[in-house]
């Protein structure tokens, strides 16, 4: 009996070892980009009369307050400007325009490795947002964010398997000059990641030294335009149905210069959009149609996201209700939005009106995550770390939404029904003759890996097991890992000629 038992063990450290070890893409229970759209909070005649709704808003109410620029891009392209100064869009113009958008869009990463393909119901999430805080989980407190905490966030993001990409989700609130916040921004982001990169811009002639920066690091202005890993996030509307015009001048200057835009709707129901789930999903799809014109009529086929974004709100208080299941189905119908038009598209997903990483947190992030999912979002945005209504954001709750991501891509990927999958053979080798259980069967050892998604830092032990290993405290590991990732070089970081060319041109807040 001794004498079998190196074996035994030898064998239990290989199979050990096997599942410890990286799987290849392809073999991956979940990867960037699967395909989601399994799930229709809308009827086919729901998605039409909201569709008609949207048309009908554009031509009878249009909107107000386009910048001379975007006037006369739009009124060349078929708008007609009122005497009341609003700019109606006849339903052919939209149809038109609609007929030849971009149907596809590649937001490129910096070295090539994590491009996200934007097409039909290819699902992925990321960060975003503008918080003012961060959240401090060991003082149980806020303070004032900063162009450290942003950089510390993107190194993160750099190493999490299911944050898909970076839009910027804080504010550089010690840079004081919004100009110099606006580079420091992208130069923050682009030294902690690869992946792609979404900012916005405070005035129309903060883009150019941006974008001057871009192209230095890109190593020319040719390879920038090629493979643009930052994209431009625009708020062209103030809803309800009015342009934003120093953002629709930003975005004409994006365009020009090559970033991708993402167009955003934030309107918010009950005050800034209708109060009802429909309502405002007519707006929103109405506001972004409108911003599809508007960037065709700039550059035909400009690669722009359709970024319909309504928010809830607590019509008893007035209070923004991000985690909210009316949020969900908000994200969720634009989705279906989305996939009716056949255009890229972004909404808001899994944030929270927690203040902490707490239960609440964890119910409000995964229900609107899965549902943005499910739904076939393109770009799930502000999904992971971000509370407090977007007022804060948490480098742990970061950390830790990388498990409850991979668990709602699961979700995304849905159940595969086939001839090995019904496991009919196997069920008959299990009950004829064999253990009667399936624990060690070929089939449950070789999908184990490949059908299953196993959290990192979520605790399936014992009760027993669990005080064994002294009660670990979910915060307290993803304080270890912050501290462990944030203590290692980025593979981002710039090599040190450009990092001084960089510091030589621009004013770098962000340490060495």
């Amino acid at each position: 009996m001794n004498a079998q038992n190196p074996s035994r063990s030898g064998g239990r450290a290989a199979r050990r070892a096997a599942r410890a070890a990286p799987l290849a893409d392809s073999l991956r229970p979940i990867r960037p980009g699967m395909e989601g759209g399994r799930y229709n909070p809308l009827s086919d005649a729901d998605v039409q009369r909201i569709h008609h709704a949207a048309l009908d808003a554009l031509e009878r109410i249009g909107l107000a307050d386009a910048p001379p620029s975007g006037i006369d891009y739009l009124t060349g392209a078929g708008a007609i400007l009122g005497d009341d100064g609003r700019i109606r869009f006849p339903r052919a113009l939209v149809e038109d325009t609609l007929a030849r958008a971009n149907r596809s869009v590649t937001y490129f990463s910096r070295d090539g490795k994590t491009d996200l393909e934007l097409s039909g119901s290819n699902v992925h999430y990321g960060t975003a947002g503008a918080a003012v805080h961060m959240v401090d989980v060991a003082g149980n407190a806020y303070r004032e964010s900063t162009v450290q905490d942003l950089h510390d966030a993107a190194k993160i993001v750099d190493v999490l398997d299911n944050v898909h990409f970076c839009q910027r989700p804080m504010v550089c609130r010690d840079i004081k000059d919004n100009m110099e916040m606006d580079y420091n921004t992208i130069f923050a982001a682009c030294s902690g990641t690869m992946k792609h990169i979404g900012t916005s811009f405070t005035e129309p002639d903060f883009v150019a030294p941006a974008v001057e920066m871009l192209y230095m690091i890109a190593g020319g202005e040719d390879k920038f335009r090629e493979r643009p890993f930052v994209s431009n996030s625009n708020c062209f509307v103030v809803p309800p149905m009015k342009f934003a015009t120093e953002s629709c001048e930003v975005m004409e200057r994006c365009i020009e210069a090559g970033l991708p835009v993402l167009l955003l709707s934030a309107g918010m129901q009950g005050a800034t959009a209708p109060s009802t789930i429909a309502g405002a999903i007519v707006q929103a799809t109405a506001e972004c149609l409108a911003g599809l014109v508007y960037v065709n009529a700039v550059k035909p086929g400009a690669p722009c996201v359709f970024g319909t974004w309504p928010f809830g709100l607590d019509l008893r208080t007035g209070a923004m209700s991000i985690g909210s299941g009316e949020q969900a189905l908000l994200t969720a119908g634009c989705g279906q939005m989305h996939r009716f038009y056949d255009l890229p598209g972004g909404a808001a997903g899994g944030a929270s009106d927690s203040k902490m990483p707490d239960m609440q947190a964890g119910w409000e992030q995964m229900c609107s995550s899965v549902l943005a999912g499910l739904s076939g979002v393109n770009m799930v945005y502000e999904a992971a770390g971000m509370h407090a209504s977007l007022l804060g954001f948490c480098h742990e709750s970061l950390i830790l939404s990388d498990d409850l991501l991979g668990q709602a891509m699961r979700c995304v990927r849905g159940i595969e029904v086939n001839d090995e999958t019904l496991a009919l053979d196997e069920i008959a080798q299990v009950c004829m003759g064999g253990p009667g259980h399936y624990l060690g069967t070929d089939q449950t050892l070789s999908r184990m890996q490949t059908e299953s998604v196993y959290p990192t830092f979520g605790d399936r032990t014992s009760p027993k097991e669990w005080a064994e290993k002294g009660k670990p405290d979910l915060i307290a590991k993803a304080t270890a890992r912050k501290e462990d990732i944030l203590g290692a070089p980025s593979q981002a970081q710039f090599d040190p000629a450009l990092e001084a060319a960089l510091r030589a041109k621009f004013n770098i807040h962000l340490k060495p």
